[in-house]
This record gives structure tokens, sequence and C-alpha cells, in this order.
């Protein structure tokens, strides 16, 4: 199946395929209804297009409350099932703090300051506990 990227999904969130990773930009303030579309509509596109890594870039989003929280760990969660890992590039130094009073610890979900920071992340291979601190390929 030959697909064209970019494209839109979850209505105004565009996706752009950087070989055999997605690239997400997040613009403005995300809602529910969206983040929730954008969970789906992503987890789809990982399975049909099989890529390997996926990069949400929010440096354009002002607030991330516990529900964007959530869903973006989930999407981390349901990547990792697909085989494919997920950064979150270009948190605000606010964004962080909300996050952390919030109580919202994100798990699975990998960051970087910048996009070019997670592409890189995600050529490098995964170090594990119980690799025993031996690299190990990523999937």
């Amino acid at each position: 199946m030959n697909e064209s990227f970019p494209r839109q999904v979850a209505g105004h969130v565009p996706v752009l395929r950087l070989g055999d990773v997605l690239l997400v930009t997040l613009q403005g303030d995300l809602y529910d209804s969206a983040a929730q579309q954008l969970q789906q509509d992503l987890s789809e596109t990982i399975a049909r297009s099989r890529v390997t890594g996926v990069v949400i870039d929010i440096s354009g989003v002002e607030v991330v409350d516990s529900f964007l929280g959530r869903v973006l760990a989930e999407i981390a969660a349901q990547a990792e099932l697909l085989a494919a890992r997920t950064v979150v590039a270009g948190m605000r130094p606010a964004v962080a703090i909300t996050l952390v009073e919030l109580g919202l610890t994100l798990p699975g979900l990998r960051t970087a300051l910048t996009t070019e920071d997670a592409l890189e992340l995600l050529d490098r291979p995964i170090v594990t506990p119980r690799s025993g601190g031996r690299r190990q390929e990523s999937p």
C-alpha cells in the first residue's frame, strides 16, 4: 500500500513520514475529542505504514493538562505494542513543571528537547535494566 505523506490526522494535526518515523506536530491547544482521534489515527497509521518511531513535537502547545498527558502516554504504549518507539519533543519548561505538579510521570514516554534530538534518540539502541546495561537493538 502506497500512502502519501504528509497527511492530516485527527482533522488538523499534520503527520509527516520521514523514512521509518512519523513526525506529528501539535500546534495550539488540542481538544479532548481531537486528542482521542489523534490517538486512534496514529495507531492505525503505525500499523498500516510499519514505521518504527513516532516523534510528537509539542513545542506549539501552551498547556498540557492531565488528559493530554494521559493520551500522550497511551499513544506511546500503543506504539510500543505495534513495535514503534515514541519520543515527545519540544516540551516547554512551564509544561514540564505543570506535569510534575499534576503528578504525571508519563511511563514509557521518552522526551527530547528538540525534534532533531528526538530523531537522533530513535536511531540509538535501547539500554534496559534487563539487558544488564548491554545495548539492545531497537524494535
